[in-house]
């Protein structure tokens, strides 16, 4: 899938190693992933084609102190390694962020004691205070974690730290995710060009108010930790919050921001232009990642992209859309290419929100073109041959109209499909 463009950033490679200071590793260590049974090893074996074993702990580090800050998950349930980051994180102050994926270390005795022992073998390797270490894992809830392993790979892991690590660390992130998410965009703050990059993983159990997804963030702006935790606080709730994939919101969710100030540029620490710069690059960086988030859902074959615009506010507007993309029968809809618009309707009037139902149009798009099912709350005639043509791409784009207001909102979703099922269906096993 394209990035969705914005102005006044430029896309560049790198991930979380685009900005200037930062190394990234990922190895294999050993966590208790899924094996192949007999039939599918000896039929790789008679192919040829044995499966690699994917990385499974991952360790970015900052050559310097950076600030830093971090929203987490809504879930009353929350992951050990939420519990010491949060510790770690009270001074604003990080300079590396250990994670492994299998096992998201969640409603255990010793989840904590694991979640420190993390942080403590880094510490051990590279010197840097456990104090200013973030810790991370996702994966099954409820299974003790080895530390063994990944005590076992620490010395592989830190020696192998590259400044252009990113693609061993991303895979190690990644659970049920089939697509690599990363972005990394250049701009430009008081005469100094700055850069920012980042990783995530996400595919199921996705849902708004901080949906299942680990996000690691660097940039080498200047900012202080005050208006980078406002920024990455603002920006969350236009971006991940407005991601639906099944309904349901995990209990290691964590996105966090570094920033090491080597771009030189004046630091950031009032509101003003080079604020509002810094926040519209955050935006893209976290705008495309909730959009590659929402196209590999677990199963799905379709991103969709649902603007809602003319509410009252910007609130009504959201509330809207995200009650369009998180419906099941909408969302199967879409996966079967039917322009079954009475099910958008349906989604929009038991939205909690206030607005005149008579005044709800509604259209369909995507590189195939656009065409309009319903006007003033009723439908109106369209072929179905050529909307059967328009939901047969990858992307699909809900456009609804509530009214004349300047209230407006995005949020993202994908097909429910049968394969989601099946993923769900032996997720431990």
């Amino acid at each position: 899938m394209n990035l969705k463009e914005v102005k006044g950033v430029t896309f560049i490679d790198g991930g979380v190693c685009a900005s200037k200071g930062f190394k990234a590793n990922g190895i294999q260590c050993g966590l208790a992933h899924k094996p192949l049974t007999d039939t599918e090893t000896n039929s790789a074996i008679a192919n040829n084609a044995l499966p690699k074993k994917k990385n499974d702990l991952a360790l970015i580090v900052a050559d310097t102190d950076c600030t830093a800050s971090a929203v987490y998950t809504t879930n009353k349930v929350k992951g050990a390694p939420i519990i010491v980051t949060k510790e770690h994180l009270k001074n604003g102050i990080a300079k590396a962020v250990i994670v492994n994926s299998v096992n998201a270390n969640t409603c255990n005795a010793d989840g904590v004691e694991k979640a420190r022992k993390m942080c403590s073998l880094v510490s051990g390797e590279t010197g840097i205070s456990e104090d200013d270490i973030i810790v991370a894992s996702t994966g099954v809830i409820g299974q003790i974690l080895p530390i063994e392993p990944i005590a076992d790979g620490m010395k592989e892991l830190v020696s192998g730290l590259t400044y252009d690590g990113n693609a061993r660390a991303v895979e190690a992130i990644m659970t049920t995710d089939t697509q690599v998410k990363e972005v990394a965009v250049q701009f430009e703050i008081s005469g100094k060009t700055c850069t920012m990059g980042g990783m995530l993983k996400g595919s199921g159990m996705i849902h708004p108010n901080m949906a299942t997804t680990l996000t690691f963030i660097t940039t080498d702006t200047d900012i202080s930790a005050e208006f980078l935790q406002r920024a990455l606080s603002d920006v969350v709730k236009i971006t991940l919050n407005r991601v639906s994939v099944d309904g349901d919101t995990s209990t290691n969710d964590m996105v966090c921001v570094l920033a090491n100030g080597t771009a030189g540029n004046n630091r950031i620490k009032s509101d003003g232009e080079d604020y509002e710069k810094f926040v519209n690059a955050l935006y893209a960086v976290m705008m495309n990642l909730a959009r590659k988030m929402a196209r590999d859902g677990e199963g799905a074959t379709k991103l969709i992209e649902c603007i809602c615009h003319g509410a009252d506010t910007e609130k009504i507007a959201e509330t809207v859309a995200k009650s369009v993309i998180t419906s099941s029968l909408f969302k199967t809809a879409m996966f079967g290419e039917d322009a079954n618009w009475g099910r958008i309707l349906c989604a929009v009037g038991y939205a909690d929100a206030d607005f005149d139902i008579n005044k709800v149009c509604v259209s369909i798009g995507s590189a195939q073109g656009s065409i309009e099912v319903c006007r003033n709350g009723a439908g109106v005639e369209f072929s179905e041959d050529k909307a059967k043509e328009i939901l047969s791409e990858e992307e699909i784009i809900i456009n609804i109209s509530i009214g004349n207001g300047a209230g407006k909102a995005i949020a993202w979703g994908c097909d429910l499909t049968y394969d989601y099922v099946k993923i769900n269906g032996d997720y431990r096993s």
